[in-house]
């Protein structure tokens, strides 16, 4: 075992000694010259997130880790930190947020299920965090948000639903950028594989001003959620630039499927729309269309190609439809 294994392992039986802990403390192995940190408390994984170097694996063992979990240590591209653990590892919090990587570049959160704060998942002034199959459910507010220039981040293969439950149609399932204000550069976020909705009481995705170069692919939405509250009446609103938004399958809006907007000059510009099928069967808005463009005055350029599809509603678009 390493020194630095060794002493991490200290540090986290000395926590378990002062916070009465009568299960095992976390502990640590070595593989490959990184350390696994096998956690089953909150007390343990608070720890193990202020303890964590580049390269280790943070390990959570099945049960409920009450509290609000925060990671600052940056990793780099060639040693990732990892937090990991089945869905039935379970982060619950009061209020807050859930687990907040506040400059954790280069994190791998995978599996775990997040649960009962404010916001689900934050990330903040992190490069190149990816989330990987978790579950975000039940929360006050937005689920997962990119923010403060966290730029190259991915989330995948995860759920999330149940969101904006405090009834103020702020609960978007994900959210990248800042609302008014061009200085939050989220860029090249990519959204992919993903179940979002039902019950998200807010767009299922809002990539905001600022923010370039979103990848939306492959994701399923169910828009049941929606409260029409602070304009959330489509699955996607899309107010950056240089967004693809593609493959992916909605059901259940209150008006249209995706919206492009511009909020501020010069922004909202440059989306692509390829191979989307839409069912807005029972939508009941003013426009009712697949995609809605509704910043044709801006001089931006939005692209829908005929590979779109819909069923009901009042139609696929309001613009020149792309062989």
């Amino acid at each position: 075992m390493r020194t630095r294994s060794r002493t991490l392992l200290t540090s986290l039986l000395t926590v378990a000694a002062v916070t009465g802990a009568l299960v095992p403390a976390a502990t640590a192995s070595t593989a490959a010259g990184a350390s696994t940190i096998e956690v089953t408390t909150a007390a343990q994984l608070k720890s193990a997130l202020a303890a964590v170097a580049p390269g280790d694996t943070i390990h959570l063992a099945d049960g409920t880790y009450t509290g609000n979990f925060k990671a600052t240590t940056t990793a780099s591209a060639g040693s990732r930190i990892t937090l990991t653990g089945s869905a039935n590892a379970v982060l619950t919090a009061g209020g807050g947020y859930g687990l907040h990587l506040n400059g954790a570049s280069y994190w791998t959160v995978s599996g775990v299920t997040v649960t009962g704060g404010q916001k689900g998942i934050m990330i903040d002034s992190a490069r190149g965090v990816v989330v990987d199959g978790v579950t975000v459910h039940d929360l006050d507010m937005e689920g997962v948000h990119f923010r403060t220039s966290s730029t190259d981040g991915v989330l995948r293969n995860s759920r999330i639903y149940d969101t904006g439950k405090d009834g103020r149609g702020m609960g978007e399932g994900v959210y990248v950028g800042t609302a008014n204000t061009l200085s939050d550069k989220s860029d090249r976020i990519q959204i992919l594989d993903n179940t979002i909705g039902p019950g998200v009481g807010g767009e299922n995705i809002d990539i905001k001003e600022g923010t370039t170069g979103a990848r939306i692919v492959g994701n399923t939405f169910d828009g049941s959620g929606l409260t029409g509250a602070n304009y959330d009446d489509s699955w996607v609103d899309v107010k950056g630039n240089d967004v693809l938004v593609e493959d992916n399958t909605g059901k259940n809006t209150t008006n249209d499927g995706y919206q492009t907007h511009t909020q501020q000059s010069g922004w909202g510009c440059g989306t692509v729309f390829r191979n989307n099928r839409s069912t807005l069967t029972g939508a009941s808005g003013a426009n009712r269309l697949a995609i809605d463009v509704t910043n044709l005055s801006s001089g931006c350029k939005t692209t829908v190609y005929g590979s779109n599809t819909v069923t009901g509603g009042a139609g696929l678009t309001n613009i020149t439809v792309t062989p």
